[in-house]
């Protein structure tokens, strides 16, 4: 018999985009209940939510807004106290789902080792198909104005080669949408709240690395990202770099247990990164 699946999207202030995403999915009958979380929206987003009568369909509200994560683990709750045991897709609000065999494809991955099976993301008119997971001095390589694309594509990216078979181990994927089993990530204590945006991915591989739990993407199904959507709308550029880079910090230090000085260059490389930005916006302006 297989496993139920149940599903979250989390919504700050984007019920245009969490409404096109649930009318996508509304005749999917494999999904047993459909939770979005609202996020503390700003706007009247909660409240054209509530008005949507769905039989598998359950409003929540964050009463605050303490990240990406955070709200991510009131919908995991819910959805393990209503339904038990389970493979749970979590979904920004700005996707595209092509089919309902595209979930099911999904959810025949996980058993045994495999704790989490994805899709490619198609986004900036290109293929994300996760990465490996990164080394401290990755990380400050990554933070070096201009040269940190290089060595993302070096350092951080599979071979084509890799995705050469209909499925491919890799450390990470892409935190837009994919699926996990529910057991797993109790084992690991649900997502890291400490991170209020970005790397939740990263931190949440490292964690069922640990527990010796493998992630998995299927090269066959495809979804659609409409990149930055919601996080655009809220937060200009300067401001999206340095959650990024407080999120990089606490990865770093917590998961990559990183030394004083590599700490230090880490700041430092940040802040190098940081200025080039500001005198960016300077000369837009």
């Amino acid at each position: 018999m297989a496993k139920k699946i149940g599903m979250i999207i989390i919504n700050y202030n984007d019920y245009e985009m969490t409404k096109r995403l649930l009318d996508n999915v509304s005749k999917y009958k494999c999904l047993e209940k459909i939770v979005v979380v609202d996020n503390n929206s700003s706007d009247d987003s909660y409240k054209k939510l509530k008005k949507i009568k769905r039989k598998n369909l359950v409003i929540l509200k964050n009463e605050n807004n303490n990240g990406y994560a955070s709200g991510i683990n009131i919908g995991v709750k819910y959805l393990i106290e209503e339904i038990g045991n389970l493979n749970i897709i979590i979904s920004n609000a700005d996707v595209i789902i092509d089919k309902e065999e595209d979930l099911k494809m999904l959810s025949s991955h996980i058993k045994k080792d495999i704790a989490v099976s994805a899709p490619v993301i198609f986004e900036h008119n290109s293929l994300n198909r996760g990465w490996k997971i990164s080394k401290v001095s990755h990380e400050i390589l990554f933070n070096l104005p201009k040269l940190h694309k290089h060595f993302k594509k070096k350092l951080s990216l599979y071979k084509e080669s890799h995705y050469d078979e209909d499925t491919s181990i890799v450390d990470v994927v892409s935190g837009c949408f994919f699926m996990i089993d529910s057991n797993a990530l109790q084992r690991v204590d649900y997502l890291d709240e400490n991170t209020f945006l970005y790397y939740e991915e990263l931190i949440l591989a490292k964690k069922l690395k640990s527990i010796k739990k493998k992630e998995l993407i299927d090269n066959r199904v495809v979804v659609i990202h409409d990149h930055s959507v919601t996080i655009d709308k809220s937060y200009d550029k300067i401001n999206k770099y340095k959650l990024l880079k407080k999120s990089q910090k606490y990865y770093v230090d917590k998961y990559l247990k990183a030394n004083s000085f590599e700490m230090l260059l880490l700041l430092i490389t940040n802040k190098l990164t940081l200025f080039t930005k500001y005198i960016s916006s300077l000369f837009r302006r």
